[in-house]
């Protein structure tokens, strides 16, 4: 027989931008342990919405781990306590019976919230649109993907920056809410391939500054980052970026 556990719940309720905000307070009894910590707020949801409430509003898509959609703090951790986990792929059989968790949105100057859980994580997009990219002629025909030639060596270390999903956890954990790790990621993922070298320089300057001009800070040099990243990406690819950029 399935394990079921009851839980304490405290979370984050803001209607706009403009609203102040509060916990409130629930309790979940008879849950299944096999349930992710999306699927609990699901249910949680169903009673809202058959009470006559308004429904908690989170953030999902493939909850798979990949599309990087979903992402709050539990109990002061991004994406909860384990590592190498997002949101979506947490169980309820990691938390005790009668546990309390808080969720709350990511805390960033850059990441407005715009209603409970959900925050804008468009300036992620400005700053891909900013030079996370590879220009191409198009007045003649490109040539075969295959005509690149790429050592495996320099294809798995752009593929380890490529997982970045974008969640944004990163910048969560950082107490200057920097976004660097995410941005060397970004860089590192086109600089190391072929396709990538015509714009290596101007990319890497324009994406930087673009993380200014939203209002990401500085890398604290402290690897909250690296230790919360879902895809365990190192932050020595910030230095990497650094070194870029001289």
């Amino acid at each position: 027989m399935t394990r079921r556990i009851s839980l304490k719940l405290r979370i984050w309720r803001q209607d706009s931008q403009a609203d102040k905000g509060k916990f409130d307070e629930y309790v979940l009894e008879n849950l299944s342990i096999d349930l992710s910590i999306l699927e609990m707020l699901d249910q949680l949801n169903e009673k809202l919405i058959l009470n006559g409430e308004r429904p908690i509003n989170f953030e999902h898509d493939c909850r798979e781990g990949i599309c990087g959609s979903c992402g709050f703090l539990i109990n002061g951790q991004a994406h909860g306590p384990n590592t190498a986990t997002t949101i979506c792929q947490l169980y309820l059989r990691h938390f005790k019976d009668n546990q309390t968790l808080t969720l709350e949105p990511w805390r960033a100057k850059a990441f407005q919230i715009i209603q409970d859980l959900v925050v804008d994580r468009s300036p992620f997009d400005r700053v891909i649109a900013s030079g996370g990219y590879c220009s191409v002629d198009t007045a003649v025909p490109p040539p075969d993907g295959n005509a690149f030639l790429v050592s495996q060596e320099e294809a798995f270390s752009a593929f380890q920056t490529a997982t970045c999903i974008g969640c944004g956890a990163c910048v969560a954990s950082c107490k200057n809410a920097s976004a660097s790790l995410f941005v060397a990621a970004k860089i590192a993922h086109l600089g190391q391939l072929p396709q990538g070298q015509l714009d290596r320089s101007l990319r890497t300057k324009n994406m930087q500054k673009q993380m200014i001009q939203e209002g990401f800070g500085s890398c604290s040099n402290n690897l909250e980052c690296e230790a919360v990243c879902p895809k365990e990406i190192s932050a020595s690819w910030i230095s990497w970026m650094n070194r870029e950029d001289l």
